[in-house]
């Protein structure tokens, strides 16, 4: 029996796969869940019936984070559902954490390829050394620290944190193997028999790879179409004049000439149909912030990001949390900004405020 929540439908209600199992989804592919250690609790992986130069065996789409926990969830992996076949390929979706964090150590332990975008595998490489990720390191670090401040984030206490986590990266994510295949917009990968089309996607990551199979109309859509929260999409310290929204708005249009009863296979919550509908959500979603970011800007004084976050996001936030709900503030911000809807100025205390034109 299928369930319709919000315009979605779940064909698996709401079964979630035990630790060590896998849910079949699809012809030859398969859901597994792994713990996250974070308020985002599971990632999604996928695991493919495959056969390259003859050898059966399986592909796995994403990883999972660098955590001895998850590594033993994986050993149990192998001896209970690989029904003793070889792990063949690893596609990363994206280079975050929890999409790479155990790449470098699968691709060793089988001795098999790495796919994914140039920009994201180059990232990765650079992120995983300790003293890059303190100069470049997204959400921790010093450099991280002082562009939260540039835009009102100056707390002390929240400061020292931030640049506390310099290491963030490179303890979630085994270094990756030296060399892989490049994976491109529009490429097709055969995996199991079946033409899986690369769409590339933006915003979230530089070069997030999604995977469509048009002969089973399923979408591996990585964290590009989420069914119940939205993609992050921020601004952090390495790209501070990016415009990463108006990125990612445009890329969620490469799926809509895909079916509507397409089965969207998300890495966070459960595997969905209404792929439109959930785009249409989507973008909605973000028009209703804009608008609010929009409306914060004119008021008297004009509005940093540090003071759009409690306005775009009205509950609790940790610490992982809030870097990101600044980069998305910073994100929502520059869209406007870089529409010309709004103007920035420096202030006294050294702070971009950003002001309706």
């Amino acid at each position: 029996m299928q369930t319709n929540k919000n315009g979605l439908i779940y064909p698996w209600q709401d079964f979630l796969p035990p630790a060590a199992t896998m849910q079949a989804v699809a012809k030859g592919v398969y859901w597994i869940r792994l713990p996250l250690p974070f308020a985002l609790d599971h990632i999604n992986v996928w695991l493919l019936e495959d056969e390259i130069e003859g050898q059966k065996g399986w592909t796995l789409v994403d990883t999972g984070v660098a955590r001895p926990e998850v590594q033993a969830l994986w050993e149990q992996l192998f001896e209970s559902v690989f029904n003793g076949l070889p792990l063949l390929r690893i596609i990363a979706t994206h280079m975050h954490p929890d999409h790479v964090g155990l790449a470098g150590w699968l691709a060793e332990k089988w001795q098999v390829p790495l796919w994914m975008s140039l920009s994201d595998y180059a990232l990765a490489c650079l992120w995983v050394n300790p003293a890059s990720s303190e100069q470049m390191g997204a959400s921790g670090g010093r450099a991280a620290a002082a562009h939260f401040a540039r835009h009102g984030l100056v707390d002390p206490a929240a400061q020292e944190q931030i640049a506390q986590r310099s290491r963030y990266y490179p303890s979630l994510v085994m270094t990756p193997p030296r060399d892989f295949r490049r994976l491109l917009d529009g490429q097709c990968v055969m995996i199991g028999g079946r033409s899986w089309r690369c769409i590339a996607g933006y915003g979230h990551a530089p070069e997030h790879m999604a995977l469509y199979c048009d002969s089973e109309q399923v979408l591996i859509a990585g964290d590009m179409v989420l069914p119940t929260i939205s993609t992050n999409v921020s601004v952090f310290d390495y790209e501070p004049e990016a415009n990463p929204l108006a990125l990612y708005l445009d890329s969620l249009e490469r799926y809509l000439d895909l079916p509507e009863q397409t089965l969207v296979l998300p890495s966070h919550g459960r595997p969905f149909q209404g792929l439109h509908w959930r785009i249409a959500q989507l973008k909605q979603h973000h028009q209703d912030r804009l608008a609010e970011t929009l409306a914060a800007c004119r008021q008297a004084g004009g509005c940093s990001a540090a003071q759009l976050v409690p306005i775009l996001f009205k509950r609790q936030l940790d610490m992982h949390q809030l870097t990101f709900a600044m980069g998305e503030a910073i994100a929502h911000l520059h869209l406007l900004y870089f529409a010309g809807q709004v103007k920035r100025a420096v202030n006294d205390q050294g702070v971009y405020q950003f002001y309706s034109v």
